[in-house]
């Protein structure tokens, strides 16, 4: 905020010196010797405002921004169009062209079989290792929730102990967590030993390779989730069906075990709503980094 006051307290919540109402801005750009002013909020101002503020603005070296009242969608899908004299935003609504369905799932197809060709020598390494540890099958295979609501088979290495599933229940209830749509157990108890290690390093998840070559899955994408979960699921969050599940996604590299439920939506949703290969590729690169140096954000 503007005034005829130097200095008029702070933004709530912030440290930033309010200096008082509108009407004050070219006191309030010389005392800071600002270059950029951002308008955030266009509804408090009077008719005719931002033509003033811009009016009062030296050209080619001080800025104005607009900010819009819309979040987590990508430039591409953004368009700065006059109608009548007025500059009015244009939002393209979320689509995936013939093309870029194409592109992906050829990018799946061929990126899954070098993949496999490059991790065969840990799969087997990990094979032995599970095998020779614990008794029990090699792969498990969980019913999950895949494109549009189909379920489909996940592969994984078996981490935890035989009849982990039927423990589950009662873990989440203890931790408190039984009524949000994203069960994971802190300190699992249900882990074996060199299960623990390939859950940090996501090695379990190799096998999904061959579910992305066979098209229930793509190498980036929402994290399938189980029936359960999806039962739970807002109207919202049910939006992450419209895109082929992932082996890794934007929240596993933003934070991974560690995000809210809520958080993971969002992030999720963007994707969904904003794919493209390139951000695949970015999102795939990152998650190599986040395998090699997993930190305290994977259980």
């Amino acid at each position: 905020m503007y005034s005829d006051r130097k200095i008029a307290g702070t933004v709530p919540g912030t440290e930033i010196p309010a200096m008082g109402s509108v009407s004050a801005i070219e006191r309030a750009i010389v005392a800071t010797g600002a270059d950029t002013v951002i308008v955030a909020s266009s509804g408090d101002l009077p008719p005719g405002g931002v033509k003033q503020i811009s009016w009062a603005l030296e050209a080619g070296r001080q800025h104005l921004v607009l900010a819009p009242n819309i979040t987590d969608i990508a430039g591409p899908r953004i368009h700065t169009r006059p109608v009548s004299g007025l500059p009015l935003i244009h939002v393209e609504t979320p689509r995936f062209s013939a093309g870029q369905r194409f592109s992906k799932r050829l990018t799946d197809i061929l990126g899954s079989l070098v993949l496999i060709a490059l991790a065969s020598p840990v799969l087997l390494a990990v094979t032995i290792a599970v095998k020779a540890t614990s008794p029990g099958p090699l792969l498990f295979k969980q019913e999950r929730i895949g494109f549009k609501g189909e379920p489909f088979h996940m592969l994984k290495f078996r981490s935890m102990r035989v009849g982990a599933d039927k423990e589950l229940k009662a873990l989440l209830e203890a931790q408190g967590t039984s009524e949000q749509p994203l069960f994971k157990v802190k300190d699992d108890p249900r882990i074996t030993r060199v299960g623990k290690f390939i859950r940090r390093y996501s090695l379990d998840e190799l096998p999904q390779f061959f579910n992305v070559f066979g098209g229930s899955m793509s190498l980036v994408g929402p994290r399938p989730q189980i029936a359960a979960e999806v039962a739970l699921y807002t109207d919202t969050a049910r939006r992450r069906l419209l895109a082929r599940p992932g082996i890794t996604g934007l929240w596993q590299v933003s934070g991974r075990s560690t995000m809210s439920w809520e958080d993971t939506v969002r992030l999720d949703l963007y994707y969904v709503e904003n794919w493209s290969l390139l951000g695949d590729i970015g999102i795939l690169l990152k998650t190599f980094k986040a395998v090699l140096m997993p930190g305290e954000t994977a259980h």
